[in-house]
């Protein structure tokens, strides 16, 4: 099967390339779903599971890629809830080979139904940028009705899910990014918008809670406007700067279907719009991957027509 894999990792997304790999083969619980479009996280270069396995030892041409929607097409022994033909998005083991493939191997437990009127590329956009989201704003930032959020990167493919769902739970949300950013993000539901490049945190006055996509001096200023009893969620590692009368949280998603479930549920109804960038084909994802400029929105990569 065609797959890209990561050869070279003082490279980034410089060394990559298309290969013929071997299709997988269902573990127990597993199943082995026919990839019809991957998301992508540039990020995952920096990512420790992508070059080394769970011992510590080099992974040699592992397939990347780790969000996907497609079709079941086959199962492992002692697999339940699952059947074959069965329309599936989520996320795979960080560990294990990806879904910038053909066919990839997951656990059952990690796959949620896609319903039939949600294409395949509006679902492989959906899990990590929509669980991140959800886990960041509920599970770890404890979001209520009446709080204010401060979304970093409110235009980008987590940033927009963050504002949408934070809005919908009663929450009044400043947006940021760069001055081309602000009509993205205002569409996307942020009550208001700063320029990090040309505007002053500190004008904001005090937040609840900071959802932080950046990491480095933003973080560090955020966490000085954040009110006593308030959080900052990162998801761009260890935090460094802490509010002085708050928590701090980093975390790194996790595969929950009942939250997919949510999810879904609310792109089909019109509650929450994904943000797609660039869209290219499996044999044309190399530059996609590589991009020589700054793109905005979710990458995916169509692997079936």
């Amino acid at each position: 099967m065609k797959a890209i894999v990561a050869m070279d990792q003082a490279a980034a997304a410089a060394g990559i390339t298309l290969a013929e790999r071997p299709e997988p083969t269902p573990a127990i619980n597993d199943v082995v779903v026919e990839v019809h479009a991957s998301g992508f996280v540039p990020a995952e270069w920096e990512w420790p599971s992508t070059w080394v396995d769970r011992s510590g030892h080099d992974r040699a041409q592992a397939i990347i890629g780790h969000e996907f929607a497609g079709v079941v097409s086959s199962l492992g022994y002692g697999t339940t809830g699952l059947s074959l033909g069965q329309r599936v998005f989520g996320i795979t083991d960080w560990h294990r080979d990806g879904t910038l493939a053909e066919y990839a191997a997951v656990e059952a437990r990690n796959l949620a139904p896609l319903p039939g009127n949600v294409d395949f590329t509006v679902g492989a956009s959906l899990p990590i940028s929509g669980l991140t989201a959800w886990q960041g704003l509920f599970q770890h930032g404890r979001l209520q009705a009446g709080q204010s959020v401060l979304a970093h990167g409110a235009a980008g493919a987590v940033g927009s899910v963050v504002t949408q769902l934070a809005r919908e739970f009663g929450a009044y949300v400043i947006g940021t990014g760069r001055a081309a950013d602000r009509q993205a993000a205002l569409d996307f539901g942020a009550n208001a918008f700063l320029d990090l490049d040309h505007e002053d945190l500190d004008d904001i006055g005090g937040v609840d809670l900071v959802f932080d996509v950046i990491g480095g001096d933003i973080q560090g200023r955020s966490a000085s406007i954040i009110r006593p009893g308030g959080t900052l969620v990162s998801v761009v590692g260890p935090v460094e700067a802490r509010p002085v009368d708050g928590l701090a949280v980093d975390f790194v998603v996790e595969s929950v279907p009942s939250q997919l479930v949510e999810i879904v549920d609310r792109v089909r109804d019109g509650r929450l719009r994904t943000h797609i960038g660039t869209v290219a084909t499996l044999d044309d994802a190399i530059p996609a991957l590589n991009p020589t400029e700054r793109r905005k929105g979710k990458t995916v990569i169509r692997v079936r027509p």
